[in-house]
């Protein structure tokens, strides 16, 4: 076990400085969000390659990785490309002056990989513990979970994205298709996603890891996500007010009528 978590937490480390010493001559540290879920796919399949037996679980577990992995990897790199340093990195930079560029490496490189490193405890231990054991209610409930999550992602993120490339809806806010039923449809799709893998490996002796998928569900709903991305945004788009009102901010639920002035 020690040796699949030394190794990944290398193999992680080595990857995020790497992208850190490429983000210099960039001036854009937004180039480690597409490798966010690339991160993951490499930790899957050096725990499967490292295994502890030919179980099927930790092949599963690699594959559904991937699958979730490459896609958001592959959407973040269309959607961020040729639109510069995000938002939130450019206030930090501001921030932190002439000093950004080093402080860089451990409050926005180091620090998402050991989150990283800590959220996919949950493929790790199953490859350690091995994956023979036969096929449980639990895994049909966790590949049940993951597909949800999967659905929501992709299609929220399809949604989102034809909404955004209507010049008519510059400014208005998206509260269509999934959208309607909660205002991040991508971030509760990404908790199903891990709450999903979670199940799966819990199959193969990983019930101890729960905290990687309650910790990526925290920071979802109260740190980097939802919390961080409305802080400014009213501000940004008024209409969006309303929206708060009728809208479940996560989980999805019916929408609520529209305020009246």
């Amino acid at each position: 076990m020690i040796d699949i978590l030394f190794i990944n937490f290398g193999a992680i480390m080595l990857l995020m400085t790497t992208l850190w010493l490429i983000s210099i001559p960039l001036r854009d540290v937004s180039i480690v969000d597409p490798f966010w879920g690339t991160g993951f796919v490499v930790v899957a399949w050096i725990s499967f390659l490292n295994r502890a037996d030919d179980g099927w679980r930790t092949l599963l577990l690699a594959l559904l990785t991937t699958i979730w992995g490459v896609r958001l990897s592959l959407y973040l790199l269309w959607r961020n490309w040729g639109h510069g340093e995000d938002r939130r990195y450019v206030a930090m930079r501001e921030h932190r002056g002439n000093n950004f560029w080093w402080m860089s490496l451990f409050i926005v490189f180091l620090l998402q990989g050991v989150i990283l490193w800590f959220v996919s405890l949950p493929l790790q231990a199953a490859a350690f513990h091995g994956s023979n054991s036969p096929t449980t209610v639990i895994d049909i409930l966790g590949i049940t979970v993951w597909s949800i999550g999967v659905m929501f992602e992709t299609v929220g993120d399809w949604q989102l994205a034809r909404f955004k490339s209507n010049p008519a809806n510059k400014g208005r806010v998206m509260d269509q298709g999934l959208w309607r039923f909660t205002r991040h449809p991508n971030y509760f799709g990404d908790i199903c996603v891990w709450w999903g893998l979670y199940f799966v490996a819990v199959g193969g002796g990983a019930w101890w890891t729960v905290l990687s998928p309650v910790m990526m569900t925290f920071f979802l709903m109260r740190v980097s996500g939802v919390t961080l991305l409305e802080k400014t945004i009213v501000d940004r788009r008024p209409d969006y007010s309303d929206y708060i009102k009728r809208t479940n901010a996560l989980f999805p639920g019916p929408p609520r009528p529209k305020t009246t002035a």
